[in-house]
């Protein structure tokens, strides 16, 4: 049943007007408006990514979005331009001095948080 399913995803913010920014004007995603009060993000062939607002939020100290990039060079220095601040880790992940992580295990990932403090990264795809 559920693997015909057309799964989306969600996550909460602690204020709506500043993620409608961060991600229309930064990220330069399409924001739409839902009638209950929530935002939908559109990205290429998938379904809306739902944003919703939530009283005791707490933001996720897990990766709520990936973005898939065909050069995270390039991607990491665009979105520094924009004023971006890269995570810096070290321990079972390290970052060099960008926030890019780079493993011969998998692919290369930078990880950055929204105005709510939830994590988001590029991947190369």
């Amino acid at each position: 049943m559920m693997i015909s399913s057309q799964a989306f995803s969600s996550f909460a913010v602690d204020d709506l007007e500043k993620a409608r920014w961060f991600y229309g004007e930064i990220l330069g995603l399409k924001v739409t408006d839902h009638p209950m009060g929530i935002l939908e993000i559109h990205t290429k062939g998938n379904n809306p990514i739902i944003i919703y607002p939530k009283d005791d939020f707490k933001a996720a100290n897990f990766t709520v979005l990936n973005f898939p990039v065909p050069d995270i060079e390039a991607a990491v220095e665009a979105l520094m331009v924009k004023g971006i601040k890269f995570e810096q880790y070290s321990g079972n992940i390290h970052t060099d001095e960008k926030g890019i992580s780079r493993s011969k295990n998998g692919p290369s990932i930078a990880w950055f948080k929204d105005p709510a403090g939830n994590i988001l990264s590029v991947i190369e795809s």
